[in-house]
C-alpha cells in the first residue's frame, strides 16, 4: 500500500503526519519533498541520488530514530538532476520491499504532487482549520479525483480547544470521507524536534486515539483493495 500525505497548504503538519503514520503503519517513509524537504537528512545516498540513477531505493533506506526512511536531498541542485518520471517506479519498488510506503507529498500542486498521488493506492488530506488552508486541501482533493486516488481521510490538524463538531461535518460532508481532529499539542512539538514517534513520548490518549483511528482506516483501505485485486 502506498499512503500519500498531502493536504496542499504548507506548514499544516503534513511530515509529522507522514513521521507517524509511518510508526503506526511499520511502513518506509518517503520524503517526496525535493526541493524543500522537512524530514531528517539521513547520511546518504537519498532520493535524489536515487532518482538520478545514482543509487537504488532500497540502499538509499536507512533508520532514523525507529522510523524507516528514504530521505530527500537538500540541495536545488540536486532537485533538478532528478527524473521525477521514475519516482512511481521507486515507490512501487518499496512497496514490493517493505509492504507499506507513506510518501510525504511538497506543499502546494506542482507536477510532483501528481506524480506522488497518481502512483497512490490512497492518500491522506490534512489541514488546519483555517479557511486558506481548507481551500488549498479542497484542491487537492480535486486533483486525487480526477487521478482516480481515493481519500481515506482527512485531519484537521493543530486546532486549539473547543468545540470542531460542526466544523467536522462540513468537512466529512465536503470531502466525502470521515475527518478527525489533532489538537495543537507541546508533546508534538518536543517528539518532532528530536525525531521520535509521538507513540515513543508522554503523548495525550485523544492524540494517540486520533492516530490509531487514521491508521485504522489506511487498514480498511488496504484490506479493499486487496479484496479489489483479489476479485473478492
Amino acid at each position: 500500500m502506498i499512503v500519500a500525505v498531502t493536504g496542499g497548504k504548507g506548514g499544516v503538519g503534513k511530515s509529522t503526519m507522514s513521521w507517524n503514520l509511518g510508526w503506526e503503519l511499520d511502513a518506509v517513509v518517503v520524503d517526496a519533498d525535493l526541493a524543500t524537504a522537512d524530514l531528517p537528512r539521513g547520511r546518504s545516498p537519498d532520493l535524489h541520488d536515487v532518482l538520478a540513477g545514482r543509487a537504488t531505493a532500497v540502499d538509499a533506506v536507512e533508520e532514523v530514530s525507529s522510523i524507516t526512511l528514504l530521505p530527500s536531498g537538500k540541495t536545488l541542485a540536486g532537485a533538478r538532476a532528478c527524473d521525477l518520471s521514475d519516482l512511481p517506479a521507486v515507490l512501487e519498488t518499496l512497496d514490493r520491499q517493505f509492504g507499506r510506503v507513506v510518501v510525504d507529498c511538497p506543499a502546494g500542486l506542482a507536477r510532483d504532487v501528481g506524480v506522488v498521488l497518481d502512483g497512490a493506492d490512497v492518500a491522506v488530506l490534512v489541514t488546519t482549520p483555517g479557511k486558506s488552508a481548507i481551500r488549498d486541501a479542497m484542491k487537492t482533493r480535486d486533483l486525487a479525483r480526477k487521478l482516480g486516488t481515493p481519500i481515506a481521510c482527512l485531519v484537521i490538524n493543530r486546532a486549539s480547544d473547543g468545540d470542531f463538531s460542526d466544523l467536522v461535518a462540513d468537512i466529512e460532508n465536503e470531502f466525502g470521507a470521515p475527518a478527525t481532529v489533532i489538537r495543537e499539542e507541546p508533546a508534538v512539538r518536543a517528539a518532532q524536534a528530536e525525531w521520535h514517534p509521538i507513540r515513543e513520548s508522554e503523548a495525550p490518549v485523544d492524540l494517540v486515539d486520533a492516530l490509531e483511528w487514521i491508521a485504522s482506516r489506511l487498514a480498511t483501505c488496504e484490506q479493499r483493495n486487496r479484496r479489489r485485486r483479489d476479485g473478492v
